[in-house]
């Protein structure tokens, strides 16, 4: 190839990249909707901050949505399609979502009324990062703030098989904890620190019999007696009651999650998990003892979370109804 050819190329590339058509390395931005929709992130905030204060637990719902979304497709919205005849098993199906999975609603009514405001402007994809940021602005009482980059494309690829493949479920041992989270360029930090959200929410007794009796396990034996008091012996899908994850302070975002687990009062297999090496254990340590410490950690592991594989304008879509791609 020649100089010019290549010149050309070069070019030609990065003007795809300004343009978001099909460059690699997609970048979002903080502000991105000041010109296109100035009210964009305060409409989305509203909506967020009524659901939650009606049910704090929709806010650990959301948040959640985040992380299962981008660790699957990227951050895409993939997670908010629903089933059609062309694919009707879509992620929002596969078991690490359904039925535990919610806060549905809540984008949908942000989105409705970001499309009467900004038609076909706001991503669906970008409504789940403001939202995932605001609840845990009102869940922590408003010590959790940042500005989240925006600029992302929808996805149209939804599949339910990839929810069991690249979701870790709550029987993870550490190591492969850190192995999914390396899958997705996040780190040991982000993983100990990502996991700080089981402070908020509910789980189903599903997710964590296998750490009650006959079982062995760790937990703390006051918790165990309370948990078989609330859960069948063999929980099933119209016998499986959820439990509040953090039996201290249940309804709010705070670092007691790792206070929580230094006492093994936790739940899952993947929260034990984190005091299995001396390196996850010293930072369980460092968000229980030092003030402020997890939230800030928080808050730069979400702007990171909300980064994996973003789409383009190549392969994405700024969908005009949430749970259906455009036609």
């Amino acid at each position: 190839m020649g100089r010019v050819a290549i010149w050309i190329s070069c070019v030609l590339l990065l003007v795809a990249a300004c343009q978001g058509k099909g460059a690699p390395g997609h970048r979002v931005r903080a502000g991105y909707y000041n010109r296109k929709c100035p009210a964009a992130e305060i409409i989305v905030r509203s909506v967020v901050g009524k659901a939650v204060s009606r049910n704090p637990g929709l806010g650990a719902g959301i948040i959640r949505m985040a992380f299962h979304d981008c660790f699957v497709q990227g951050c895409d919205a993939s997670v908010l399609l629903d089933p059609t005849p062309a694919n009707p098993r879509p992620e929002k199906l596969g078991p690490p979502n359904f039925p535990s999975l919610r806060g549905f609603e809540v984008i949908d009514a942000a989105k409705a009324v970001l499309e009467r405001v900004c038609p076909g402007v706001v991503s669906c994809a970008d409504v789940i990062a403001f939202a995932a940021r605001d609840s845990a602005y009102f869940l922590s009482g408003s010590r959790i703030d940042y500005k989240m980059p925006a600029g992302r494309f929808d996805g149209s690829v939804s599949l339910e098989s990839e929810s069991l493949q690249f979701l870790p479920p709550p029987v993870f041992n550490l190591t492969q904890l850190v192995d999914s989270f390396k899958a997705k360029n996040m780190n040991e930090d982000d993983l100990v620190v990502l996991s700080g959200a089981h402070t908020i929410g509910v789980s189903h007794c599903s997710s964590f019999t296998d750490r009650l009796p006959p079982n062995p396990s760790d937990m703390n034996p006051g918790l165990t007696r309370l948990l078989q008091s609330k859960c069948p012996v063999s929980p099933n899908f119209t016998n499986d009651p959820t439990v509040v994850q953090d039996i201290v302070t249940p309804n709010r975002m705070d670092n007691k999650y790792y206070t929580n687990l230094l006492k093994r009062n936790v739940l899952f297999t993947s929260d034990a998990a984190l005091l299995t090496s001396g390196k996850t254990a010293t930072k369980v340590m460092e968000n229980a003892f030092i003030p402020g410490s997890w939230e800030k950690k928080f808050a730069k592991a979400m702007v990171k979370m909300a980064a994996i594989e973003l789409k383009t304008a190549a392969n994405g879509e700024i969908r005009r109804n949430c749970r259906v791609v455009n036609k």
